[in-house]
């Protein structure tokens, strides 16, 4: 049976045949990790993935990584390895002059509209742009997105199953946090932050997805405020934006899934006087969050998920206040397309993974924002977290 990074690199060449480009290189980072299973950080070394659109593919690296190459499930994966005190340019060409177009004699030398085309990695480092540039003078270049942006938007049921993974973690977080009620109060930001990644871990996470947000009181009012050493008080609002990477079981190959959910809660019976507004501009998101949900579909936009949420805090008087985009794709990236903003056109497809978290941020007073992650199923949306959306902590919760 093949591997899913098998049947993941049959699909990218599929797509290379569609758009008639030669080959798409890529580079330490999500999409090579998407097409392989191998993570590594991205270096000053050269190891570069060369996907054909007809042939093998082939990886050329340093020799240290030779042993973690080779125990990839992938059985047509040439590795092509460089010591130190080699030139990689040379071991490049030579892979270039197998896998382009032959033309005079240098790899990718033909001209005109024969010119082959090669996909870069869209975040490769101009210093390995450059070096392809000049292994193959006469390609034209283009970036790989063109084939891999459609593959990933659509997640496979072990990415699905992952993702859920990471929302039963984040949901079970936010529930323990919740019971707390006033025993939050005293707690600095920075304290309450350091509490949730460790109950992330504890309940079979891995390393926090993103910074973890808390901001409380006036602090909720910045979207991505950096928890600090602000003290919780009673009646405190309070902004919570965190998630934990899952591993996916994905053979002998690595695929790291995040989760992502917001909650804003209250610190006591209820908001503090001087947080007057707060019940109302909370009602206001959530069912601005509630409305996107429902929006959700295949063939609906992603500018119609955005639109939903923005429709009901404009009609609520918010709309200044909503100062970011309703929702971002989630994969192995933290954020990725589908990107859910007024003027995305893009149709809503089966499989589609991203966050719905709408927000109202009014400066020196408080935030909400109510965020969860949502799958695109055949006929509607499957949510990925479902710990309570309301504000109420402790004895309390809703």
């Amino acid at each position: 049976m093949r591997s899913p990074f098998e049947r993941r690199l049959e699909a990218c060449q599929r797509r290379l045949e569609r758009t008639d480009a030669a080959l798409a290189v890529l580079v330490p980072g999500p999409n090579l990790t998407y097409l392989t299973g191998f993570e590594e950080s991205p270096s000053e070394r050269h190891l570069l993935l060369f996907v054909p659109r007809v042939g093998d593919p082939v990886v050329v690296a340093p020799t240290m990584y030779d042993a973690q190459l080779r125990t990839l499930p992938i059985e047509t994966l040439a590795v092509r390895l460089w010591d130190d005190d080699d030139d990689p340019l040379e071991e490049i060409e030579a892979v270039l002059a197998e896998l382009l177009p032959a033309g005079d004699g240098d790899p990718g030398s033909s001209q005109g509209d024969d010119a082959p085309t090669i996909l870069v990695d869209d975040r490769m480092w101009a210093t390995f742009t450059q070096d392809l540039r000049e292994c193959a003078p006469a390609a034209t270049f283009d970036l790989a997105s063109r084939v891999l942006e459609d593959l990933r938007l659509r997640k496979d049921d072990v990415e699905l199953e992952a993702l859920r993974r990471a929302g039963e973690i984040a949901d079970r977080v936010s529930l323990e946090i919740r019971s707390r009620g006033t025993d939050l109060v005293g707690r600095t930001e920075a304290a309450l932050a350091s509490e949730i990644e460790r109950l992330l871990a504890e309940y079979g996470g891995g390393d926090p997805a993103f910074e973890t947000i808390v901001a409380s009181g006036p602090n909720g009012a910045r979207p991505h405020h950096h928890s600090g050493d602000r003290e919780i008080e009673r009646g405190d609002p309070i902004v919570l934006d965190f998630g934990a990477f899952v591993d996916a079981d994905l053979e002998d190959g690595t695929g790291r899934y995040p989760g992502d959910q917001t909650r804003t809660i209250v610190v006591g019976d209820e908001p503090a006087d001087k947080y007057d507004r707060y019940e109302r501009v909370h009602e206001v998101v959530r069912e601005a969050q509630r409305a996107a949900v429902e929006v959700v579909e295949p063939g609906a936009t992603a500018g119609a998920v955005d639109r939903a949420a923005r429709s009901v805090i404009e009609d609520a008087g918010y709309g200044d206040e909503f100062v970011h985009r309703t929702g971002h794709g989630v994969g192995l990236e933290v954020h990725e397309p589908p990107y859910i903003v007024a003027d995305n056109d893009r149709e809503l497809e089966p499989g589609m993974v991203f966050s719905v978290e709408p927000g109202i941020y009014l400066e020196g007073e408080f935030g909400v924002r109510i965020e969860d992650l949502v799958v695109v199923t055949e006929d509607g949306a499957e949510r990925l977290n479902e710990s309570p959306r309301g504000w109420e902590t402790g004895d309390n919760v809703q």
